[in-house]
């Protein structure tokens, strides 16, 4: 588009800029908005109660994902199955990760933390995963995860209603996936060179939060309207 001739195309293979960083943004326009719910921070109900079931669903959430990146070369190529091992590496590397934070900071690791982490790494590894090499995918998934386990801390401190830890989890792992897609690629796709690629994805990364963000705030308020 117009834009994409004015600032370059960025290089996001299998939607981290459109589904990770829009959702991300959106879930923190929505609790902004709508506000905690009765009893939040005192009714220990609301603490995860279940973690057989969160494990289960982070590991189907994980096989799940295969589809999503590598099925984004559309093929069963090369590409694919570049897309396949950095998908793996990453999250690997970024659920030992969030779990060596939690060590460190807090004496002890949870499987909380275990299942958050593989979500982080999955986040931040989608637009990259096609562009970046083994190696460089586990430095996009301890990464990814490190940034999400202190957004979660801050969000507590700001006492946010975030139950599932969606911005934390989805937008800033996404921010960060896509600003290391730029810094870490061993091609741009387009031959540029890589800090004029970095502008770009910055200048994207920053297009999606406020695209998102203004429009989630303008569908929110017709929502209240009716």
């Amino acid at each position: 588009g117009a834009l994409g001739r004015i600032f370059g195309e960025p290089i996001d293979f299998a939607g981290g800029l459109a589904v990770h960083i829009n959702a991300g943004i959106a879930a923190l326009v929505l609790i902004l908005l709508i506000g905690a719910r009765r009893g939040f921070g005192r009714d220990s109900g609301q603490r995860p109660h279940n973690l057989p079931l969160v494990m289960l669903g982070s590991a189907i959430l994980w096989f799940g994902w295969f589809g999503f990146n590598a099925g984004s070369a559309l093929g069963a190529n090369a590409t694919a199955g570049l897309a396949w091992v950095n998908t793996t590496a990453a999250t690997a590397a970024a659920m030992l990760g969030w779990l060596a934070v939690e060590k460190f900071r807090d004496g002890h690791a949870t499987t909380v933390g275990a299942a958050s982490g593989v979500v982080a790494g999955l986040v931040a590894i989608t637009p990259a995963c096609a562009f970046v090499s083994p190696l460089a995918s586990i430095l996009v998934g301890v990464l990814g995860a490190t940034a999400s386990y202190w957004a979660v801390q801050f969000k507590h401190r700001l006492g946010a209603d975030d139950s599932l830890d969606v911005f934390a989890c989805h937008g800033v792992a996404g921010i960060v996936g896509a600003l290391l897609t730029g810094a870490l690629a061993f091609t741009t796709g387009s031959g540029k060179p890589w800090a004029e690629q970095m502008i770009t994805q910055i200048i994207s990364v920053i297009a999606s939060l406020v695209w998102a963000g203004a429009g989630s705030y303008v569908l929110l308020k017709l929502v209240g309207l009716v």
